[in-house]
């Protein structure tokens, strides 16, 4: 054993550890923060959908910071949220929520890649305490899904129709079909008067055929109940959600919020098989503007001109910053001016 001071023999092998190969790292703690804040503006969409968003972000917008994030693939992607800094970034702390009629014609709307078949669906933010919540009017066109959205404080003739015609407005193109569930807010006398004094067809689910409705049953749930929650908004807060919906929501939906597109296939068997690639992924605008010949679907006095105006006057993410910061302050006036809840004695 050496003694402190003394030299090693030259014979003694000295053992040294080799240097670690490490890759060089292509995505920055910068551009982790960016990916976080993206994610947190959008709500979280898939990989595919927030790739499309990265890629706008710098190609269309021109906005440098996105230039790495702009190529990356949908695997790395959520490799890197799964990273420490991009949960250290992204974590977001939220406390517990509370938990045979003539109308209509039975069948399946075909399209044949036409937009302006919608289909439509309510959604209800339920009762607390005897006190009605809102319903949200839910329409998406089959072909581009362009989607509006609409409030209503009670399910009758007196606020539907109104509610309902303002939405019809809001589409670009003009409408040709109305498809619905068999529910008795929309198969009456009143919504079937307005729908033939616009000359569009009428039509309404079959029996035992659950997917007649399937997209905007869909949209129900990844849009408006991923948005807006589960919580009780009293009824007479409805006007303020319908503006918010018309001045926030659907101009954020349609213009800035990409949506899968799929491929449909037949299979040995004749099942249809559906695939969403990667390049399938595009705002309901930009698939409207794709389809062949779209002019000619453009209700009158509106051009993709003026279109376009309207989607470049923020980014993505600006728009979604923007849309969250006005529902944060709606939620917060519903709950402060709704009524409270009884307290237990």
């Amino acid at each position: 054993m050496l003694e402190p001071g003394m030299l090693r023999p030259a014979t003694e092998a000295v053992l040294q550890t080799a240097p670690r190969l490490r890759f060089a790292r292509k995505y920055t703690d910068r551009d982790i923060t960016l990916l976080a804040e993206v994610d947190r503006a959008h709500e979280w969409l898939s990989g595919p959908a927030t790739r499309c968003i990265l890629r706008r972000e710098y190609e269309q917008f021109g906005k440098p910071q996105f230039a790495r994030l702009a190529g990356i693939s949908s695997a790395h992607l959520y490799n890197l949220r799964r990273s420490l800094r991009y949960r250290k970034v992204a974590a977001v702390y939220e406390p517990t929520r509370p938990s045979p009629v003539s109308i209509g014609e039975r069948r399946r709307p075909d399209p044949q890649n036409r937009p302006g078949y919608l289909r439509v669906d309510t959604v209800h933010q339920g009762d607390r305490d005897g006190i009605k919540g809102v319903y949200h009017i839910n329409a998406v066109d089959a072909v581009t899904q362009w989607q509006v959205v609409g409030c209503v404080g009670r399910i009758s003739e007196k606020f539907l129709l109104p509610v309902l015609e303002a939405m019809l407005h809001q589409f670009p193109f003009r409408i040709l079909g109305f498809h619905t569930d068999n529910g008795s807010e929309f198969i009456n006398h009143s919504v079937e008067r307005l729908l033939n004094k616009l000359l569009i067809e009428f039509s309404k689910s079959r029996a035992c055929r659950s997917q007649d409705n399937s997209l905007v049953e869909g949209k129900n749930g990844a849009v408006i109940r991923k948005l807006i929650g589960y919580g009780h908004i009293a009824s007479q807060h409805a006007e303020a959600v319908q503006k918010f919906h018309t001045a926030q929501l659907n101009p954020y939906l349609n213009f800035h919020r990409p949506s899968g597109f799929a491929t449909v296939s037949l299979d040995a068997r004749g099942k249809r098989r559906r695939i969403y690639k990667a390049g399938d992924y595009a705002t309901p605008y930009e698939k409207l503007k794709s389809l062949p010949a779209a002019s000619k679907y453009l209700k009158p006095g509106i051009s993709f001109v003026l279109l376009d105006q309207r989607g470049q006057t923020m980014s993505d993410t600006e728009s979604a910053k923007k849309m969250g910061r006005a529902k944060a302050a709606l939620l917060r006036q519903c709950k402060s001016e709704s009524p409270a809840p009884p307290k237990c004695s």
